[in-house]
Protein backbone atom coordinates (compact mmCIF):
# COMPACT_ATOMS: atom_id res chain seq x y z
CA UNK A 1 0.00 0.00 0.00
CA UNK A 2 0.99 3.24 -0.80
CA UNK A 3 2.58 5.19 2.04
CA UNK A 4 1.18 8.91 2.45
CA UNK A 5 2.63 10.88 5.60
CA UNK A 6 0.99 14.28 5.72
CA UNK A 7 3.80 16.59 6.73
CA UNK A 8 3.58 20.00 8.50
CA UNK A 9 6.71 22.77 7.42
CA UNK A 10 5.16 25.73 8.67
CA UNK A 11 1.48 27.79 9.52
CA UNK A 12 0.37 27.70 5.93
CA UNK A 13 2.85 25.48 4.18
CA UNK A 14 2.58 21.33 4.51
CA UNK A 15 3.46 18.09 1.92
CA UNK A 16 2.35 14.93 1.15
CA UNK A 17 5.75 12.88 1.63
CA UNK A 18 5.28 9.58 -0.63
CA UNK A 19 6.58 8.63 -4.01
CA UNK A 20 5.90 11.65 -5.84
CA UNK A 21 5.41 13.98 -3.08
CA UNK A 22 2.20 16.86 -3.50
CA UNK A 23 2.56 20.09 -1.50
CA UNK A 24 -0.75 21.93 -0.18
CA UNK A 25 -1.21 25.24 1.00
CA UNK A 26 -3.71 26.72 3.75
CA UNK A 27 -4.93 29.86 3.48
CA UNK A 28 -7.94 30.59 5.47
CA UNK A 29 -11.36 28.64 4.00
CA UNK A 30 -8.98 27.92 0.95
CA UNK A 31 -6.41 25.51 0.00
CA UNK A 32 -4.25 24.49 -3.00
CA UNK A 33 -2.60 21.38 -3.71
CA UNK A 34 0.91 21.26 -5.93
CA UNK A 35 0.35 18.51 -8.17
CA UNK A 36 -1.83 15.71 -7.67
CA UNK A 37 -0.07 12.18 -7.59
CA UNK A 38 -0.40 9.45 -10.06
CA UNK A 39 -3.96 8.43 -9.65
CA UNK A 40 -7.35 8.22 -8.63
CA UNK A 41 -5.98 6.26 -5.80
CA UNK A 42 -3.60 8.60 -4.79
CA UNK A 43 -6.34 11.64 -4.54
CA UNK A 44 -8.67 9.52 -2.44
CA UNK A 45 -6.22 9.64 0.40
CA UNK A 46 -5.26 12.94 0.13
CA UNK A 47 -8.98 13.79 -0.03
CA UNK A 48 -9.55 12.05 2.89
CA UNK A 49 -6.55 13.26 5.18
CA UNK A 50 -7.37 17.00 4.34
CA UNK A 51 -11.09 16.14 5.38
CA UNK A 52 -9.63 14.26 8.72
CA UNK A 53 -7.73 17.70 9.36
CA UNK A 54 -11.00 19.79 8.80
CA UNK A 55 -8.50 21.46 5.99
CA UNK A 56 -10.20 23.03 2.39
CA UNK A 57 -9.15 22.17 -1.23
CA UNK A 58 -10.24 24.90 -3.56
CA UNK A 59 -6.90 25.17 -5.85
CA UNK A 60 -4.84 22.91 -7.95
CA UNK A 61 -1.39 24.00 -8.98
CA UNK A 62 0.42 21.32 -11.92
CA UNK A 63 4.22 22.03 -11.85
CA UNK A 64 4.81 19.94 -15.34
CA UNK A 65 2.73 17.64 -17.37
CA UNK A 66 4.40 14.34 -16.40
CA UNK A 67 1.67 11.73 -15.58
CA UNK A 68 2.76 11.10 -11.71
CA UNK A 69 2.40 14.48 -11.49
CA UNK A 70 -1.10 15.57 -12.22
CA UNK A 71 -2.53 11.68 -13.07
CA UNK A 72 -4.94 12.14 -9.70
CA UNK A 73 -5.80 15.69 -10.83
CA UNK A 74 -9.09 14.34 -12.76
CA UNK A 75 -10.13 12.87 -10.05
CA UNK A 76 -10.21 15.77 -7.92
CA UNK A 77 -11.83 17.82 -10.26
CA UNK A 78 -14.80 15.32 -10.67
CA UNK A 79 -14.95 14.90 -6.56
CA UNK A 80 -14.49 19.04 -6.27
CA UNK A 81 -14.78 22.77 -7.64
CA UNK A 82 -11.01 23.26 -7.64
CA UNK A 83 -9.17 26.24 -9.99
CA UNK A 84 -6.77 24.82 -11.68
CA UNK A 85 -3.19 26.45 -12.47
CA UNK A 86 -0.51 25.19 -15.04
CA UNK A 87 1.99 26.21 -17.00
CA UNK A 88 1.80 27.68 -20.94
CA UNK A 89 2.78 24.82 -23.48
CA UNK A 90 2.64 21.97 -20.32
CA UNK A 91 -1.29 23.11 -20.07
CA UNK A 92 -1.86 21.35 -23.57
CA UNK A 93 -0.31 17.98 -22.43
CA UNK A 94 -2.80 18.24 -19.68
CA UNK A 95 -6.01 18.89 -21.82
CA UNK A 96 -4.59 16.41 -24.05
CA UNK A 97 -2.66 13.52 -22.42
CA UNK A 98 -1.87 11.41 -25.15
CA UNK A 99 0.63 14.07 -26.57
CA UNK A 100 2.82 12.59 -23.57
CA UNK A 101 3.01 8.90 -24.93
CA UNK A 102 3.04 10.68 -29.21
CA UNK A 103 6.43 12.56 -28.12
CA UNK A 104 8.07 9.58 -26.39
CA UNK A 105 7.00 7.20 -29.36
CA UNK A 106 8.34 10.04 -31.87
CA UNK A 107 5.21 11.70 -33.32
CA UNK A 108 3.43 8.18 -34.35
CA UNK A 109 0.25 7.11 -32.90
CA UNK A 110 1.59 5.28 -29.42
CA UNK A 111 1.00 1.47 -29.13
CA UNK A 112 -1.30 0.24 -26.85
CA UNK A 113 1.33 -0.83 -23.97
CA UNK A 114 2.48 3.09 -23.86
CA UNK A 115 -1.18 4.33 -23.23
CA UNK A 116 -0.75 3.28 -19.46
CA UNK A 117 -0.95 5.73 -16.17
CA UNK A 118 2.51 5.84 -15.88
CA UNK A 119 2.73 7.71 -19.29
CA UNK A 120 -0.83 9.21 -19.97
CA UNK A 121 -2.81 10.47 -17.26
CA UNK A 122 -6.52 11.25 -17.69
CA UNK A 123 -7.28 14.76 -19.40
CA UNK A 124 -8.60 17.75 -17.16
CA UNK A 125 -9.44 21.33 -17.65
CA UNK A 126 -6.79 24.27 -16.85
CA UNK A 127 -8.55 27.12 -15.19
CA UNK A 128 -5.06 29.37 -15.29
CA UNK A 129 -2.22 29.35 -17.83
CA UNK A 130 0.89 30.95 -16.37
CA UNK A 131 4.21 31.51 -17.42
CA UNK A 132 7.14 32.50 -15.08
CA UNK A 133 6.08 35.72 -12.60
CA UNK A 134 4.14 36.83 -10.17
CA UNK A 135 0.47 36.43 -9.74
CA UNK A 136 -2.07 36.77 -7.12
CA UNK A 137 -5.13 34.21 -7.40
CA UNK A 138 -7.79 34.66 -4.88
CA UNK A 139 -5.97 34.28 -1.21
CA UNK A 140 -2.60 32.81 -2.49
CA UNK A 141 0.38 35.24 -3.99
CA UNK A 142 3.20 33.36 -5.24
CA UNK A 143 5.81 33.50 -7.76
CA UNK A 144 6.23 30.74 -10.60
CA UNK A 145 9.98 30.16 -11.12
CA UNK A 146 10.71 28.42 -14.32
CA UNK A 147 12.94 25.38 -13.98
CA UNK A 148 12.92 23.66 -17.82
CA UNK A 149 15.13 20.41 -18.22
CA UNK A 150 12.78 17.43 -16.77
CA UNK A 151 10.38 18.74 -18.59
CA UNK A 152 9.66 21.71 -21.65
CA UNK A 153 7.86 24.27 -19.48
CA UNK A 154 8.17 23.23 -15.65
CA UNK A 155 7.34 26.31 -12.99
CA UNK A 156 7.94 25.49 -9.26
CA UNK A 157 5.06 27.84 -7.14
CA UNK A 158 7.38 30.01 -4.32
CA UNK A 159 4.69 30.46 -1.66
CA UNK A 160 4.27 31.74 2.24
CA UNK A 161 8.56 31.43 1.53
CA UNK A 162 8.66 27.70 1.03
CA UNK A 163 9.72 26.43 -2.70
CA UNK A 164 7.61 23.65 -4.17
CA UNK A 165 9.52 22.79 -7.87
CA UNK A 166 8.72 19.91 -9.18
CA UNK A 167 11.40 17.66 -10.61
CA UNK A 168 14.10 20.55 -10.66
CA UNK A 169 16.13 18.32 -8.92
CA UNK A 170 15.83 14.46 -6.77
CA UNK A 171 17.07 13.34 -4.25
CA UNK A 172 19.86 11.70 -4.53
CA UNK A 173 18.41 7.82 -3.87
CA UNK A 174 16.42 9.06 -6.70
CA UNK A 175 19.53 9.55 -8.86
CA UNK A 176 21.16 5.88 -8.09
CA UNK A 177 17.78 4.46 -8.58
CA UNK A 178 17.12 5.59 -12.36
CA UNK A 179 20.76 5.82 -13.10
CA UNK A 180 20.14 8.32 -15.97
CA UNK A 181 17.73 10.56 -14.67
CA UNK A 182 14.64 11.63 -17.42
CA UNK A 183 15.53 14.92 -18.93
CA UNK A 184 14.82 16.66 -22.32
CA UNK A 185 17.19 19.01 -22.19
CA UNK A 186 20.48 18.80 -20.24
CA UNK A 187 21.63 22.57 -20.98
CA UNK A 188 18.26 23.93 -19.51
CA UNK A 189 18.59 21.08 -17.03
CA UNK A 190 22.05 21.84 -15.31
CA UNK A 191 20.68 25.94 -15.88
CA UNK A 192 17.78 25.33 -14.10
CA UNK A 193 19.85 23.64 -10.62
CA UNK A 194 22.14 26.73 -10.88
CA UNK A 195 19.28 28.92 -10.25
CA UNK A 196 18.22 26.62 -7.65
CA UNK A 197 20.81 27.79 -5.39
CA UNK A 198 20.06 31.35 -6.14
CA UNK A 199 16.83 31.21 -4.49
CA UNK A 200 16.62 32.27 -0.66
CA UNK A 201 13.69 31.06 1.08
CA UNK A 202 13.05 28.30 3.78
CA UNK A 203 13.21 25.33 2.02
CA UNK A 204 12.19 23.22 -0.53
CA UNK A 205 9.76 20.29 -0.97
CA UNK A 206 11.07 18.27 -4.55
CA UNK A 207 8.87 16.32 -6.21
CA UNK A 208 10.81 13.19 -5.26
CA UNK A 209 12.51 12.96 -1.80
CA UNK A 210 11.94 14.82 0.99
CA UNK A 211 11.72 18.67 1.90
CA UNK A 212 15.09 20.66 3.26
CA UNK A 213 15.72 23.37 4.88
CA UNK A 214 18.83 23.59 3.34
CA UNK A 215 18.36 22.13 -0.07
CA UNK A 216 21.68 23.88 -2.12
CA UNK A 217 23.95 20.44 -0.89
CA UNK A 218 21.48 18.23 -2.68
CA UNK A 219 21.19 20.24 -5.62
CA UNK A 220 24.86 20.85 -6.19
CA UNK A 221 24.91 17.14 -6.20
CA UNK A 222 22.72 17.06 -8.66
CA UNK A 223 24.74 19.28 -11.18
CA UNK A 224 27.32 17.07 -10.26
CA UNK A 225 25.70 13.64 -11.23
CA UNK A 226 24.53 15.82 -14.18
CA UNK A 227 27.89 16.61 -15.22
CA UNK A 228 28.93 12.79 -14.70
CA UNK A 229 26.48 11.24 -16.97
CA UNK A 230 27.28 14.14 -19.60
CA UNK A 231 31.22 13.20 -19.24
CA UNK A 232 30.08 8.96 -19.81
CA UNK A 233 28.36 9.70 -23.03
CA UNK A 234 31.24 11.77 -24.61
CA UNK A 235 33.91 9.39 -23.15
CA UNK A 236 32.04 7.33 -25.43
CA UNK A 237 32.09 8.88 -28.39
CA UNK A 238 36.34 9.25 -27.69
CA UNK A 239 36.38 5.65 -27.33
CA UNK A 240 34.43 4.78 -30.14
CA UNK A 241 36.79 7.10 -32.27
CA UNK A 242 34.20 6.95 -35.31
CA UNK A 243 30.34 7.12 -36.17
CA UNK A 244 27.71 5.89 -33.39
CA UNK A 245 24.10 5.37 -34.33
CA UNK A 246 21.51 7.00 -32.15
CA UNK A 247 20.37 3.13 -31.01
CA UNK A 248 23.95 2.32 -30.47
CA UNK A 249 24.60 5.20 -28.02
CA UNK A 250 21.39 4.88 -26.13
CA UNK A 251 22.68 1.04 -25.56
CA UNK A 252 25.74 2.08 -24.81
CA UNK A 253 25.42 4.17 -21.93
CA UNK A 254 21.97 1.56 -20.48
CA UNK A 255 25.12 -0.72 -20.73
CA UNK A 256 27.14 1.89 -18.75
CA UNK A 257 25.50 2.78 -16.27
CA UNK A 258 23.95 -0.65 -15.81
CA UNK A 259 20.16 -0.23 -16.96
CA UNK A 260 18.35 -3.10 -18.08
CA UNK A 261 15.48 -2.37 -19.97
CA UNK A 262 12.77 -5.00 -20.20
CA UNK A 263 9.45 -3.45 -21.93
CA UNK A 264 9.33 -0.21 -24.47
CA UNK A 265 8.00 2.30 -22.32
CA UNK A 266 11.54 2.20 -20.06
CA UNK A 267 13.23 1.89 -23.60
CA UNK A 268 11.37 4.78 -24.65
CA UNK A 269 12.18 7.12 -21.64
CA UNK A 270 15.78 6.17 -21.44
CA UNK A 271 16.49 6.68 -24.94
CA UNK A 272 15.13 10.22 -24.36
CA UNK A 273 17.29 11.11 -21.94
CA UNK A 274 20.18 9.71 -23.25
CA UNK A 275 19.12 12.07 -26.56
CA UNK A 276 19.22 15.23 -23.90
CA UNK A 277 22.80 14.50 -23.25
CA UNK A 278 23.99 13.24 -27.08
CA UNK A 279 22.06 16.79 -27.86
CA UNK A 280 23.79 18.87 -25.25
CA UNK A 281 27.62 18.08 -27.20
CA UNK A 282 25.51 18.92 -30.75
CA UNK A 283 24.44 22.16 -29.78
CA UNK A 284 28.57 22.64 -27.94
CA UNK A 285 29.83 21.26 -31.57
CA UNK A 286 31.24 18.68 -29.87
CA UNK A 287 29.85 16.29 -31.89
CA UNK A 288 28.05 15.86 -35.29
CA UNK A 289 24.89 14.67 -36.77
CA UNK A 290 24.91 12.85 -40.42
CA UNK A 291 22.60 10.39 -41.83
CA UNK A 292 24.70 6.95 -42.75
CA UNK A 293 23.37 4.37 -44.72
CA UNK A 294 20.03 5.46 -44.22
CA UNK A 295 20.53 6.00 -40.19
CA UNK A 296 21.23 8.69 -37.60
CA UNK A 297 24.47 8.89 -36.53
CA UNK A 298 26.42 10.88 -34.09
CA UNK A 299 30.71 11.35 -34.48
CA UNK A 300 32.93 13.40 -31.90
Amino acid sequence: MLKLEFIKLSVTCYYFQSAVNIGYINHGNEGMLVDAGLDKSTMKKVLKKLDEEGLPITHLYITHAHADHFGGAAYLQQARNVFTIAPVLEEAILRNPILEPIYLFQGNTPLDELRNKFLEGEAITVDKVITEGTYKVDRFDFTAIAFPGHSENQLGILIDNLLYCGDAYFSEEQLRKHKIPYIVDAAQTLKSLEKLKSIECDGAVPGHGIFEQDFNGTVVRNFDYHLAVLTSVTELFWEAGESISHEEIVKLMCDKWNVQLTHLSGFLLYRTAVTAYVTKLVRDGMVTTHIENNTLMFKM
